[in-house]
């Protein structure tokens, strides 16, 4: 796809505070490593100190993920996810305005013969990952060797929007609105290599009851469905930054076989449990900060506190009940 028209109207007065913001990430971009790596952590631990309702969700994720491990552990992890997420902003930065060439050396790759074997048999391949710390870097290492297309969703802000995506299409291929499922297929079905994250809660529509971590998580059945519609090849991708170097390892799988298999609960089962193989090889550099189990399965508990607009909402349907009867 080509990258948008720009608008003058992106120049008006009250988008140039957006405007410094992107000059500020490209300043970022042009410093030194280290210094990125300390500006990041010291972000990520502000962050930790100021936003308690994010705190409490990724403790909540890291509480019925990893059960076994003692408090003070789990509270570390928690310190180290915002810690890592300080980090995505200046990671963000590089993928933005740093040459993807930077990183050639930096990058082991293990993996790619999969793909370049099923790009040979005429396949379009369907690419599942989940939710780093690190994605847009990701994507632009990954096209050292490989263009991807990504399914996305818009910014609100038009400037964010139109620079966010001017500048992913120098490492992308397409970038597809998440909503736009025309082209998500028309991708697919034109051989294309498409980059999907199913990891997140979009309620009980087209999702089954799947378990993450061993806890009961509302999966979306996309991916299935698409590998059915397009016969994609469907591969797990998961990357990494190794400790606080600038190095990072990508792994790419081999194309599940009996998949999908028409079993919607199966496949989603089975897709989760690569995923979880893979976030574990490195678990804080995972975003745990979103609300993973905030559908419950039929008589679960929600497992969040709730937010305000949650208990007005809650207040008003007891209200109009109570009116009712």
């Amino acid at each position: 796809m080509l990258a948008p028209d720009f608008d003058k109207k992106l120049l008006a007065p009250w988008h140039w505070p957006v405007w410094l913001l992107v000059g500020l990430l490209w300043l970022l971009a042009q410093l030194p490593w280290q210094l990125q790596l300390r500006l990041g952590a010291g972000l990520g631990w502000l962050v930790y100190k100021s936003l308690g309702r994010r705190i409490e969700d990724t403790r909540t994720n890291i509480r019925l993920c990893f059960p076994e491990k003692p408090e003070a552990e789990r509270e570390a992890m928690v310190r180290d996810v915002f810690r890592n997420a300080g980090l995505t902003l200046f990671e963000t930065a590089n993928a933005w305005f740093r040459s993807p060439e930077h990183y050639r050396s930096r990058l082991t790759i293990e993996g790619l013969e999969h793909l370049r074997q099923a790009q040979a048999e005429g396949r379009s391949i369907l690419l599942l990952g989940a939710h780093y710390s690190m994605m847009d870097l990701g994507a632009a290492m990954a096209s050292l060797h490989f263009r991807v297309d990504t399914v996305y969703r818009k910014q609100k802000n038009p400037v964010l929007e139109y620079v966010m995506t001017t500048r992913r299409l120098t490492y992308h291929h397409w970038t597809i609105p998440h909503e736009d499922m025309r082209s998500l297929i028309t991708a697919l079905k034109t051989g294309h290599i498409v980059w999907y994250t199913p990891d997140q809660d979009f309620g009980t529509r087209h999702a089954v009851f799947a378990p993450f971590f061993g806890v009961p998580a509302a999966t979306i059945t996309t991916p299935a469905r698409l590998a059915r519609i397009a016969e994609s090849a469907v591969m797990l991708i998961h990357f990494h930054r190794v400790g606080d170097s600038e190095t990072y390892r990508m792994s790419l799988s081999e194309p599940l076989q009996g998949y999908p298999s028409g079993d919607d609960l199966a496949d989603a089962t089975r897709v989760n449990a690569e995923l979880e193989q893979r976030i574990r090889r490195a678990p804080t550099q995972y975003m745990w900060y979103h609300r993973r189990f905030k559908t419950p399965p039929p008589g679960g508990r929600f497992p969040y506190q709730y937010k305000r607009k949650e208990l007005r909402f809650q207040a008003e349907a007891a209200r109009r009940a109570e009116q009712d009867s």
